[in-house]
């Protein structure tokens, strides 16, 4: 049995212990202590890292009430080691934890929802809630949760005994009985949970609730707290300031001038689509009716230009076919006829000028790696 150092204390970073035992786990091995500092994965949180000796601790599990530590090298029985945790990662979960309890605790109290799933990444924090809200009961939470920050409430974990626990009303994803570690932060929550937390709300630094959609019957929820929200706002605000000087507006118009922007480009695109369709009517009003192929290489054309034309060169010679792209890397190729069946003349083609393609009796598509020599010497032969 490992004694866990971070019930006692979850500010402490360093510690020594002794080495109880050292196993081969593939191409590292495993670490028992008598004791630790370092909080293993679990409770929804990834593991805590730091050294163990100097060594980097790789992964931190717990079995069978013993705390395990992934080491690269092995340690001696016996010997007593120094266990130095990474303090701000430390720091960092400590924080997004505590912020989770008190948002979690809100959402319980005012709308009587249950955190059914709650995962604490490196990237951010996500919480499962068992109803649907709206953004602006998430708003009305965030401010709420930033003003038990304001309070600088101090935060109790105690193991309560089994009779004192019977009285308690508290949240927990587990029927839990015994030896059940209660995390009260007054006014706001009391949930059972194993994880280091602040000793003050204060300490959270500041709470922000991100994205939100539905999931599985609820929603989920994403959250940064203290540090994390505090890089993710500062790298908001230089995307946000780059943005502006681009488009030369105040940052607090950039929504409004991105909005105006997008108006300018979908009227830019529906005037280059209405040019590249008399493009098209222009190329198959120059092509005289005939009984030999209609070939085109053209590039200009989007994809409603290269249809019409192809459709409509169709009305006058046997086969249309409208090439884009060049010899160095190859034609993507569409083709029709009113007269004949295309998958055969396609395939046949195909494999003669090493492309690929399909399609219909009346169209087909593909791509051709041959040169437009060859293409044309094809269907000029």
């Amino acid at each position: 049995m490992t004694e866990k150092l971070y019930y006692q204390d979850p500010y402490l970073f360093t510690f020594t212990a002794t080495v109880l035992s050292c196993t081969p786990q593939g191409d590292n091995y495993a670490v028992e202590l008598d004791r630790t500092a370092f909080f293993p994965e679990e409770g929804g949180q990834y593991a805590d890292t730091g050294l163990l000796a100097g060594i980097s601790v790789l992964d931190v599990k717990e079995k069978e009430g013993g705390i395990l530590h992934t080491l690269p090298s092995p340690l001696p029985v016996g010997a007593e080691v120094v266990g130095q945790i990474e303090e701000k990662q430390r720091l960092r979960k400590m924080q997004n934890h505590t912020g989770e309890h008190i948002v979690s605790g809100l959402f319980h109290s005012l709308y009587g929802l249950s955190n059914v799933g709650f995962h604490l990444g490196h990237d951010d924090l996500t919480i499962d809630l068992d109803g649907t809200l709206t953004r602006a009961d998430l708003e009305r939470v965030e401010y709420l949760a930033n003003e038990a920050v304001w309070k600088n409430l101090p935060i109790r974990a105690e193991f309560p005994s089994s009779e004192a626990l019977a009285t308690l009303d508290y949240r927990s994803k587990l029927d839990l009985t015994e030896n059940v570690r209660i995390v009260t932060i007054p006014g706001y929550d009391v949930c059972a949970c194993c994880a280091p937390h602040v000793a003050y709300t204060g300490e959270v630094g500041q709470i922000k609730l991100l994205d939100f959609a539905r999931y599985k019957g609820g929603v989920r929820i994403h959250m940064l707290c203290g540090m994390d929200a505090l890089e993710d706002y500062h790298a908001r605000y230089v995307a946000t300031a780059a943005i502006s000087a681009k488009l030369t507006a105040p940052q607090s118009e950039v929504a409004e001038a991105v909005d105006r922007l997008h108006a300018e480009l979908q009227e830019k695109k529906q005037q280059i689509a209405r040019l590249q369709l008399a493009l098209a009517d222009e190329l198959l009003h120059a092509l005289p009716d005939g009984d030999a192929p209609a070939l085109f290489f053209e590039d200009r054309l989007d994809a409603p230009a290269r249809r019409a034309l192809v459709n409509g060169a169709a009305e006058k010679r046997p086969i249309a076919a409208l090439f884009s792209g060049d010899d160095r890397s190859g034609y993507t190729f569409l083709m029709g006829s009113n007269t004949i069946d295309l998958r055969p003349f396609v395939k046949t083609m195909t494999s003669t000028l090493a492309g690929k393609g399909g399609g219909s009796a009346t169209m087909v598509q593909g791509t051709l790696t041959a040169s437009r020599k060859d293409i044309e010497e094809y269907f000029n032969k």
